[in-house]
């Protein structure tokens, strides 16, 4: 053990440099905690063979190193946090080729979660020398892992006095691990105080932006892994390559990968400005269309839209956003990452001063804002940035905090509950006090930062709230909440929430523009099979380090003409081609979906180990199928009674309570219908758990696999 200054050194390790080989590390890195011990582990061309990379990897290190025999909760010392890339993740010239994917057991849904995000770790770690890192054990102090691809070094170390707010924290420590001032070549995961002190915990991933002389970020938002991350006592995991090229991948086929790059790439830029202009305004442009089709979230998800939504669109953040390329990772051409600069904050810690804001992006929008009843674009930016800061979900926080403004609307909870905070829809100062408790650790915000499950159970003991009124409105499900999509309208969307592996999370199956807006996927048959291919395609990019928005925001002029206009099935071949190139194993279509029917079934197959995926877990809340209330009902009557017509039902003279309780029944058994068919499509038996025959047709029928349905 050696100190320096305020630097305690813990653990020193010297590794043997290599090059990565045809997308792939070769080696994983493997961290205990508890005991100070760095080990590698080699991954072997099976492992490659089943798994791919990425989420695969991280799945696959997790089941070998959480124990059979032992119930493990999140902040259980022996719960793991991967993070990996993938073969293709790194790739310079490819549009979307910086994504990371951390899993871990989470503290909201207790079983298996993932989160994708772009920066430059991922491709980094690699590049250093793994293709994942596994974090074991909790630390008895805050420490610093930094691994140094540079002088093939890792260290544990522990440093004090170290700030709390993660914008802060990273801006230090990349002044403090560049020693040669060459900033972008350091990266790193953290989180913050808001992390350590809710069920929330994001992971922010850093990247050095050269224009603006900043350090900028994205998250991993769903489902507390920044939450774990704190727990475990981890400040920062640091990553240091200074030498990234075109050919730091050692891809098999250097020409092919550049002419199917240099496709992709033209056509993204040719064509984006006369589709979304992501490069532009990001997905801000999601909240005009959402809006439009009355699938933008408003006051927890009653409404779809709303006269003041235009204040938050793209026109507005248009003029907001700082001109200037925005990639989060080298050459990608979508370049959406956009920030918001000197943007005074009114309120917390940091009132007055003048920040840059990373985003915001259009689930953020609609989570903090409309969902919330909240049309103010500023207290957009400034909730954004301090929950960045903080290190808290978003997501998770925007849709609780409409949750809870509902329950006190309905006289659910009053002051005595949220600590005098008047929570109705729309105001802002009490939705940024709430985010405020959630880092200081007190008041109200600590107990909307546990979720939304944790709440419902809470009122129901506290309030003595009605649980079914709680769990009809309480927008979650499999204790994850809902991502900002109205799925009223939408059985599609219903199912890409309900039957997704993590819960409502839309990057696993995002089908309501799909379904809702181009109309491609019209027969219950159609929505069927979608929930199959495109939660498939979709985990493909977790396992090759890829972001999916070049894939489907920006299409071919002539892709409505094609057979399967919804899955853009030029570009599917283009992931095909770029696969082959990079790999050498020479793919098809129909081989990517083969690659991520594996690792789904595995990560489903986990789940259930643990407790959980079957089908009780695969309920949602009625909210996101139908209209749980009168009013809900009144404000699309037109359409609900036109539905009800084309049933064969008379209406007449009926109340609206008894037009709610008609469809509701209705609509409960389509889903239950849709339910059974996805199963069957997918392999799974009636209660979705896959079938022996699916494991041997994937080549996962190995012992330990098959064991966990014969032990169940």
């Amino acid at each position: 053990m050696a100190e320096k200054d305020n630097v305690k050194v813990l653990t020193n390790f010297d590794y043997e440099q290599k090059d990565v080989e045809k997308g792939y590390a070769n080696r994983t890195l493997y961290i205990n905690l508890s005991e100070n011990s760095i080990e590698i582990k080699p991954v072997t061309d099976r492992m490659k063979e089943l798994f791919t990379g990425g989420k695969g990897f991280d799945l696959w290190l997790m089941w070998n190193s959480i124990p059979f025999d032992k119930k493990i909760g999140w902040d259980d010392p022996l719960n793991v946090l991967c993070i990996a890339s993938g073969p293709l993740g790194g790739t310079t010239i490819y549009p979307g080729s910086g994504k990371s994917i951390v899993t871990s057991i989470s503290p909201t849904t207790g079983s298996i979660m993932d989160s994708n995000v772009g920066g430059y770790f991922g491709p980094y770690l690699k590049m250093s020398g793994f293709d994942a890192i596994e974090v074991q054990g909790k630390a008895s102090e805050d420490v610093i892992i930094l691994i140094d691809g540079d002088k093939g070094k890792i260290t544990i170390e522990s440093e004090t006095d170290l700030p709390d707010e993660s914008y802060i924290l990273c801006e230090r420590l990349t002044k403090k691990y560049a020693e040669d001032g060459n900033y972008r070549a350091v990266t790193m995961m953290t989180s913050g105080i808001g992390g350590k002190r809710t069920h929330f915990g994001i992971l922010n991933s850093s990247w050095y932006d050269k224009g603006r002389s900043k350090v900028r970020y994205k998250q991993a938002g769903r489902g507390g892994i920044g939450t774990v991350f704190r727990d475990k006592k981890i400040k920062a995991i640091v990553v240091k390559f200074s030498n990234i090229g075109f050919s730091t991948n050692h891809p098999a086929n250097p020409d092919d990968l550049k002419s199917v790059a240099r496709s992709h790439a033209a056509e993204i830029r040719e064509l984006d400005p006369k589709q979304n202009e992501m490069a532009v305004v990001g997905t801000t442009f999601l909240v005009t269309v959402m809006n439009d089709y009355d699938l933008l979230p408003v006051n927890n998800f009653q409404y779809g839209t709303h006269d003041d939504a235009v204040n938050l669109g793209q026109e507005v953040y248009r003029k907001k956003f700082d001109p200037g390329f925005d990639g989060c990772w080298l050459g990608c051409a979508v370049a959406c990452s956009h920030c918001v600069k000197d943007f005074e904050l009114k309120t917390g810690p940091h009132k007055g001063d003048s920040v840059l804001v990373d985003g915001p992006e259009y689930e953020t929008i609609a989570g903090l804002g409309s969902n919330c009843g909240i049309f103010d674009p500023d207290h957009i930016l400034e909730a954004n940035f301090y929950c960045d800061s903080y290190g808290i979900d978003t997501i998770s926080v925007g849709t609780t905090t409409a949750f809870v403004m509902e329950c006190f609307e309905r006289g659910i909870i009053d002051e005595s509950i949220t600590g005098g905070l008047m929570l109705n829809f729309g105001n802002s100062e009490a939705a940024m006090e709430i985010i405020h408790q959630m880092a200081r650790g007190e008041g109200f915000g600590m107990l909307v930062g546990k979720g939304i499950r944790s709440l419902k159970n809470y009122f129901v003991k506290k309030c003595n709230a009605d649980p079914k009124v709680l769990q009809d409105i309480g927008m979650e499900a499999k204790g994850l909440e809902y991502s900002e999509y109205v799925t009223k309208e939408s059985l599609a969307q219903q199912g890409g929430y309900g039957l997704a592996l993590k819960g409502p999370q839309h990057d696993e199956a995002w089908l309501i523009f799909l379904d809702m807006v181009e109309k491609f996927i019209p027969t219950f048959e159609d929505k069927a099979e979608a929930l199959h291919w495109f939660p498939m395609f979709r985990t493909w990019f977790g396992l090759n380090g890829l972001c999916k928005l070049p894939w489907n925001d920006i299409v071919p002029v002539d892709n409505k003409n094609t057979p399967e206009p919804a899955k853009v099935i030029e570009h599917v071949q283009w992931y095909s081609d770029y696969f082959s190139a990079v790999t050498g194993r020479q793919a098809t279509p129909d081989d990517l979906i083969l690659m991520s029917e594996r690792v789904y079934n595995l990560q489903r197959l986990f789940t259930y180990r643990l407790g959980y995926g079957t089908r009780k877990h695969d309920a949602i809340p009625y909210r996101s199928v139908g209209p749980v209330t009168v009013a809900e009902y009144e404000s699309r009557a037109d359409r609900y009674d036109g539905q009800l017509k084309e049933l064969g039902l008379d209406i007449a003279g009926r109340s609206t309570e008894e037009k709610v309780g008609i469809l509701r029944k209705h609509r409960e058994s389509q889903y239950e219908k849709l339910t059974d068919a996805v199963y069957k499509r997918r392999g799974w038996d009636s209660n979705g758990v896959p079938t022996l025959e699916t494991l041997k047709r994937l080549g996962l029928d190995i012992p330990e696999i098959v064991n966990v349905i014969r032990m169940n």
